[in-house]
């Protein structure tokens, strides 16, 4: 049996972790720069604020009634992540991280005499420990558990929370019920492809008839997705891509720049974090490329992409090798583009290549002092968080966004920890 825990409305639900009095009101989350509704309470859904609509359209509405807007707060709501996975494992020790607030978790091999209240028992532990509410969603396949979790989701008053599909009568009725477009891994342009033959709901999509048109327009993993439908286990848990054939770090600017010294800061910045990844991962790289992107609403240029790339005579992960490269990119890109004015800059690496595998160059290579720097710096702003030491041509913040509704970081910064008043 798998199970797929799915924390609620995450963002919202991080925010009232350490602000209790906001339960039972409308909240939000926006996005970066404080752009688009990200996250929305139950109480904002009920007004009718939709997903990913931008804040200044919908502003009078949230003034209104009185709705708590908040930016994002990524390192609080990765920390809380990380602490609702960490007590998932003391259910099952095989804990599938999905994403930030979703995991699955695979119980064989493990006698649990009652699923539901074991889904229960997690459902009431990450409320009491962490004041997240999750819903648990248990069955044969991992396609299943999603489905019943939408299900524990969407009827919480009579499930309270938890949903097993541990019967065919169970695995029919939800099928029945799931539509088309809501299995997991059916996209948009498939949904609308299996609507014109009819097939309107999951359990239409298990029809022998459709086998035949299944396989041939969505080949193997059309099939493996009616085999877990079906509940048969049919896909393995997603592994640990180390062999990316790429990594990038881009980021929108607050503002249109077009002063060269920022725009190299941020570049600069982009470039180190990228190099960051490459050494936690263990892998090196033999080319970079750096992208700008101007509104093109803004200029007359129909042109407003620009890109760069540059094949290093050696595979590197040296924050400073590829921020040097990334830089001199950024000078003959400039120097050829009549724009001057961009809202978003970018580095990415590629061509990659295992950190102790790679190919060294006869007649020149890095300088050995890299590694041990790098090392160093890793060493240095794991333990101290925040990126505390950087190379001098970066900015001092590592994203530099428009954040003026931030509440604080109560579990990553000493200087926002909650003070509690005690008297006697």
């Amino acid at each position: 049996m798998y199970a797929l825990i799915d924390c609620n409305n995450f963002y919202v639900s991080c925010e009232r972790v350490f602000q209790p009095e906001l339960r039972g009101r409308p909240v939000v989350v926006l996005s970066n720069n404080d752009g688009c509704i990200i996250s929305r309470s139950e109480e904002a859904k009920a007004l009718g604020i939709g997903m990913a609509v931008p804040e200044f359209k919908i502003r009078p509405l949230l003034k209104e009634h009185n709705v708590k807007v908040f930016s994002s707060n990524y390192p609080l709501y990765g920390d809380l992540s990380n602490r609702l996975m960490k007590t998932m494992e003391l259910f099952t020790p095989n804990v599938e991280v999905y994403s930030i607030d979703e995991a699955f978790l695979d119980f064989n091999g493990m006698q649990v005499a009652d699923f539901h209240d074991y889904g229960i028992q997690m459902k009431t532990r990450a409320w009491d420990w962490l004041s997240l509410p999750i819903c648990v969603g248990i069955a044969p396949t991992r396609v299943l558990a999603k489905a019943a979790n939408r299900i524990a989701k969407k009827y919480q008053d009579k499930t309270g929370g938890a949903y097993v599909i541990n019967s065919e009568e169970k695995r029919v009725k939800a099928l029945r019920w799931l539509k088309i477009n809501d299995v997991w891994g059916i996209g948009y342009r498939t949904a609308r492809k299996l609507k014109e033959l009819n097939i309107q709901t999951a359990y239409d999509f298990t029809q022998p008839y459709f086998e035949p048109w299944i396989k041939k327009q969505m080949g193997v993993t059309g099939l493996r997705l009616r085999m877990e439908l079906l509940g048969n286990p049919a896909l393995e848990p997603d592994p640990i891509d180390v062999d990316k054939k790429s990594i990038a770090t881009t980021r929108s600017f607050p503002k249109q720049l077009e002063d060269f010294d920022l725009i190299r800061e941020r570049v600069s910045t982009f470039a180190s974090v990228t190099a960051e990844k490459l050494r936690k991962q263990g892998s090196c790289c033999h080319v970079v490329i750096v992208m700008l992107v101007a509104d093109k609403h803004s200029i007359d240029d129909p042109k407003y992409h620009y890109s760069k790339g540059m094949t290093l005579p050696f595979a590197t992960n040296s924050s400073i090798t590829i921020s040097n490269a990334a830089i001199t990119l950024l000078k003959d890109m400039l120097e050829g583009t009549a724009t001057k004015r961009f809202k978003k800059a970018g580095v990415i690496v590629t061509e990659l290549t295992p950190e102790n595998n790679r190919q060294f160059n006869m007649f020149v290579d890095e300088n050995p002092k890299h590694l041990a720097l790098m090392k160093a710096m890793d060493h240095v702003n794991t333990k101290m968080g925040d990126r505390m030491i950087r190379l001098g041509g970066q900015a001092r913040k590592t994203w530099d966004m428009k954040q003026n509704l931030l509440s604080p970081q109560y579990t990553t910064k000493f200087d926002h920890l909650l003070t509690i008043r005690c008297e006697g």
